[in-house]
């Protein structure tokens, strides 16, 4: 039950991540633009290129506020990335039960 539940939130997150991809690319695009332009802003000497620089920041800003469904898509990603790991803890977390006699009878037969 705990697999069906699980493939079930992975395949809707999947979905999710799928349809948030646009707004994902123009919102790493956009961070792109804006940390590119905040560093070029910190090495200007002149007041013309700090202007310029600012301007170009503020529209990088305005164009990462506007791609806020890429945030979904982010959060839909790191779902898929949770239901992967504890679809990959449930197999290792099923051990076969250790009989305390099972080591003793090893034991005995090298003794034999």
């Amino acid at each position: 039950m705990k697999k069906c539940a699980l493939f079930v939130l992975g395949a809707v997150s999947l979905i999710v991540l799928l349809a948030h991809l646009g707004p994902i690319i123009g919102f790493l695009i956009s961070l792109a633009v804006l940390y590119f332009a905040y560093k070029k802003f910190v090495r200007s000497d002149s007041t013309g290129s700090k202007v310029f620089w600012f301007i170009v920041g503020i529209i990088a800003l305005c164009l990462s506020i506007g791609n806020v469904p890429a945030i979904i898509g982010i959060v839909a990603l790191a779902v898929l990335y949770f239901v992967y790991k504890s679809w990959n803890r449930q197999k290792d977390s099923d051990p076969e039960p250790e009989d305390p006699f099972d080591n003793f009878e090893k034991q005995w037969k090298q003794i034999m």
